[in-house]
């Protein structure tokens, strides 16, 4: 029997989903072979094959060869482009469209939102708004996922109303979405409305919910809601215990979280991830239990990761344990001889006991191999508008006024005790030029743009893409004294509310 155009579509479709390019290859040289007409439909399902298995090189070969290029097709090449992250290769293509649908704006909006791209996702999607392109409910979510990202809160709110106004209000994916937007946002209110207010909830939703109050450091409502969730008899899953377990390593609940970890096997038959022991590692780790995280990882019934080294490490750095810090650092290397993280912290550490030499050894070979820190970063949004900020940055068009008032506050928290702290700036520098340097971090920058430029508000998001440093904490607490003014940092952990010179992690992060 011959196949015809269909099953040859629906096989090289089958292929795509399989991954599997040698059989898709064998199919495009039996269509080649035999004479087949390539439709319109068989070139767009070989396309999908190839960038489905991630082979867009030979996508591109039959994309080009294409006298005509009709929306169909283009579609499938922007989609395989943008699954990928190539976004740059995706959007030529987008760009190069006479006709567009909402399939090649949402795969465009997706593609950006997930390859950490999440301004470019909102840009595009407030121009499809603009050329009355009416979003479905899979566009909303990708536009969700990049708000979440970056952070700003008035975005949030006008994205809530794009939710409302196309229908999607009561959708569950949506609400549950909406759910973890908020709390990323620094709004555990407005996430809070949109949980209570659901018509329907299912475990991700409270799961969602729980995450919430970890990440802003509010063990006790995690703790409260996951004891509710039983009540009304919804079961608990795995992704519901790590948000808990999270919830009790940020607030110290050693106990509670051991009680957890223990109902969660015993209770509820969940046979414990990589992930649930990580969160058991961390919860010793930022308590000091320094033994018992490492016992835990000898027990455990599977070889630790790399979260489980790291978390180890981190904790080695924080706690002083330079010996049990430098361990763990290289038991994390075996597994990601390049990961930046670890190369850091082990520097660190030798910088800490001033072992410049194995410093140095260190910085070499991360610069022999292109491996660079990850860079500190702060986004603030003023008026609408989202403004980002580097280290000693100078880019910013008010950059002088910023500085100015960077002396300003330095002076003012000067008199209430503030002394700035250059145990984090582990570098063979003068005391003095240590503490210039951590005077200029991106969050004092973004806090200082941040008081010049407000008007009415009394409260200051900032987004920071790294762990807060200790200097940095304190000087957000002290500020929100001196100037009454709530501050809200996101950092790459957690949430830190700073209000009347309390930090709502109490100091514990």
């Amino acid at each position: 029997m011959k196949p015809d155009s269909v099953i040859l579509c629906t096989v090289l479709s089958a292929c795509g989903h399989a991954g599997n390019l040698s059989y898709g290859k064998t199919i495009h040289e039996f269509v080649k072979d035999d004479g087949y007409a390539i439709n319109s439909h068989l070139q767009t399902a070989l396309i999908n094959m190839y960038a489905n298995c991630g082979a867009m090189d030979l996508a591109r070969e039959i994309y080009n060869g294409l006298s005509s290029k009709h929306l169909i097709v283009s579609t499938a090449m922007l989609s395989g482009y943008a699954k990928l992250g190539m976004v740059k290769d995706a959007r030529f293509i987008f760009d190069q469209m006479i006709e567009r649908d909402l399939v090649c704006w949402s795969a465009m909006i997706s593609g950006y939102a997930e390859s950490d791209q999440p301004q470019e996702a909102l840009k595009l999607f407030d121009e499809m708004l603009q050329k009355r392109i009416v979003p479905d409910q899979i566009t909303m979510l990708s536009v969700i996922s990049a708000c979440s990202h970056v952070g700003a809160l008035a975005q949030a709110n006008w994205i809530h109303t794009c939710v409302d106004r196309s229908g999607f209000g009561r959708a569950l994916s949506v609400n549950n979405a909406l759910i973890d937007m908020y709390a990323k946002c620094g709004n555990l209110v407005k996430a809070r409305e949109v949980f209570e207010n659901m018509p329907r909830k299912n475990v991700i939703s409270w799961s969602s919910m729980i995450n919430a109050f970890a990440m802003h450091g509010n063990a006790d409502s995690a703790i409260n809601l996951f004891h509710r969730m039983k009540e009304e008899n919804i079961e608990p899953n795995g992704v519901t215990f790590i948000g808990v377990l999270y919830a009790c390593g940020h607030a110290g609940l050693v106990e509670e979280g051991e009680k957890l970890f223990s109902s969660m096997i015993n209770e509820h038959g969940i046979s414990p991830t990589c992930e649930h022991y990580g969160c058991m590692v961390d919860l010793y780790c930022r308590a000091n239990f320094m033994t018992k995280a490492v016992e835990l990882i000898e027990t455990m019934p599977f070889a630790p990761n790399v979260i489980i080294w790291g978390s180890l490490m981190s904790a080695c750095q924080v706690h002083g344990e330079a010996e049990l810090g430098e361990f763990a650092a290289k038991r994390l290397l075996e597994l990601e001889p390049d990961h930046d993280g670890a190369l850091v912290v082990l520097s660190n550490i030798y910088a800490k006991e001033k072992r410049w030499n194995d410093v140095g050894l260190i910085r070499k070979s991360m610069s022999y191999k292109g491996i660079s820190k990850e860079k500190a970063s702060s986004r603030i949004e003023i008026n609408n508008e989202v403004h980002m900020f580097m280290m000693a940055d100078r880019y910013h068009k008010r950059s002088d006024e910023i500085y100015e008032k960077l002396d300003e506050v330095v002076s003012k928290l000067k008199l209430v005790g503030y002394k700035p702290s250059t145990s984090g700036i582990l570098i063979d520098l003068e005391e003095e030029d240590k503490k210039e340097l951590v005077l200029w971090h991106s969050e004092k920058l973004a806090v200082c743009y941040g008081l010049i430029s407000r008007r009415k508000e009394l409260c200051i998001r900032i987004v920071k893409n790294l762990r807060i440093c200790e200097d940095c904490h304190s000087f957000m607490k002290l500020v929100s004294k001196v100037y009454q003014i709530e501050i809200i940092v996101r950092d790459r952990t957690r949430f830190h509310h700073c209000s009347g010179g309390i930090c709502s992690c109490r100091d514990y992060w």
